[in-house]
């Protein structure tokens, strides 16, 4: 693959994500370090809201870029969804350690995630291809708001991070089905 391909601004920007993710988690994790004494908790919490706005930004355009400029590479298919799991993982976990977040609720979405992603490599030994779905960029989606909210510690995010476990264990279940109907076609 030309390194023209490989550096690519869809590329680029989830490698960004990549980026992004632990320092979102260092913000999160370690607000009782001596490094940020005399700051309160809250804004810490603000950065790291912050960081995870503007990665998951970099989602939306790094996704739309590629599609728009026919710029899709396999390195891209590899980062874009390393990326969203990294970022999700580290707010789900970082709220979870500041007490924010239920932990059956993260335990739920992290136990999907690892499956389907060993689901996935399975597909792709077999020579099938199960691409995200509608419903797993809706779930991916209402998962990031669930975040957001309750890393601003808005009302309702308990709310909604439920709702994305219900979304997160449809959208499961559906790549499931679609790997053993691939698997009876193949």
């Amino acid at each position: 693959m030309p390194t023209s391909q490989i550096f690519n601004v869809p590329n680029t920007l989830a490698f960004i994500r990549l980026l992004l993710a632990p320092l979102m988690f260092f913000f999160l994790v370690n607000q009782d370090a001596p490094l940020f004494e005399g700051i309160h908790s809250s804004w810490l919490n603000y950065i790291a809201a912050f960081i995870f706005v503007l990665a998951s930004a970099t989602d939306f355009f790094d996704g739309y870029i590629a599609r728009t400029f026919d710029q899709i590479t396999t390195l891209g298919k590899i980062l874009d969804p390393l990326a969203d799991k990294m970022l999700t993982l580290a707010g789900f976990l970082g709220l979870m350690i500041l007490g924010s977040a239920s932990p059956w609720a993260i335990f739920l979405i992290l136990t999907r995630e690892l499956f389907i992603t060993g689901l996935r490599v399975s597909a792709v030994a077999e020579g099938i291809d199960i691409s995200a779905s509608w419903m797993g960029k809706v779930k991916t989606v209402v998962q990031m708001i669930a975040i957001g909210f309750l890393l601003m510690g808005w009302t309702g995010g308990e709310i909604i991070l439920w709702f994305a476990v219900l979304l997160t264990l449809y959208s499961g279940y559906e790549y499931v089905r679609d790997f053993f109907r691939a698997t009876q076609q193949h």
